[in-house]
């Protein structure tokens, strides 16, 4: 009698550890940045402001790069597009191409800490790309701060710039005209010395913009630099 309950123990014993095994392997696997940008589909939409149209982006997936156009509908495709590359855990910026021009993104320093920006440590050289976002999202914010030039790719023509950065992982969000998604939000300040090539480094820009998973970009914009702005995606749909 006595091996027959050890033998029924070991038994619920070892079918609790299979049980539990499985869970592991069944678990589902941490959200990317694709999920929430739609940078790997044709994808696009169109945001709204104070009730008006306010602009539209649209992504062009090539592989494991894309570029991603923002521009006025009514006057579409727009001659600019910001191009990205995801190579292993991030997506680097390369550069972007306006009226026939590339212009080249390069970092000469980067860094990278935790939601308020301390402990930052720096981030090793991919090839002189920013290191735009991690393509698996971590549980926990984080901030990027990067340093560099982009330069004119034919006239040679150069702006320094700063960029700062903190992704904060997915929660709930809603508009008023989606209503409510879970979104990943990147809050950044652009600061660079454009118009006065020798001058300071100033700050342009400063905004935080909600992206919602399965829909895309700008599903929320918040801008509190150079002036107050705020717009809402209004729809968004595949080509």
């Amino acid at each position: 009698m006595q091996r027959r309950v050890r033998g029924w123990v070991l038994f619920i014993a070892l079918t609790l550890l299979l049980f539990a095994l499985g869970r592991v392997a069944i678990a589902a696997p941490a959200p990317n940045y694709g999920e929430f940008s739609m940078m790997t589909q044709r994808q696009a939409g169109q945001f709204y402001s104070g009730g008006n149209v306010a602009g539209q982006w649209s992504w062009t997936p090539h592989g494991d790069e894309s570029e991603v156009l923002w521009g006025d509908p009514s006057t579409w495709p727009p001659d600019s597009a910001e191009h990205f590359i995801h190579t292993g855990d991030w997506v680097l910026l390369d550069g972007w191409r306006s009226f026939g021009k590339y212009y080249v993104q390069r970092v000469n320093r980067e860094l990278i800490g935790d939601g308020s920006c301390q402990s930052m440590t720096p981030l090793p050289s991919d090839g002189g790309r920013q290191h735009y976002v991690q393509w698996n999202i971590p549980a926990q914010p984080y901030c990027l701060q990067a340093w560099g030039t982009i330069t004119e790719q034919f006239s040679g023509k150069s702006v320094d710039f700063y960029h700062s950065q903190v992704w904060s992982p997915p929660s709930r969000c809603s508009n008023a005209y989606l209503g409510v998604r879970t979104c990943i939000r990147q809050r950044e300040t652009w600061s660079d010395n454009n118009g006065d090539p020798v001058g300071p480094i100033t700050r342009k820009l400063e905004r935080s913009v909600y992206l919602a998973r399965s829909v895309g970009m700008a599903f929320v914009i918040d801008q509190t630099y150079p002036y107050s702005w705020y717009a809402e995606l209004h729809s968004n749909w595949s080509w």
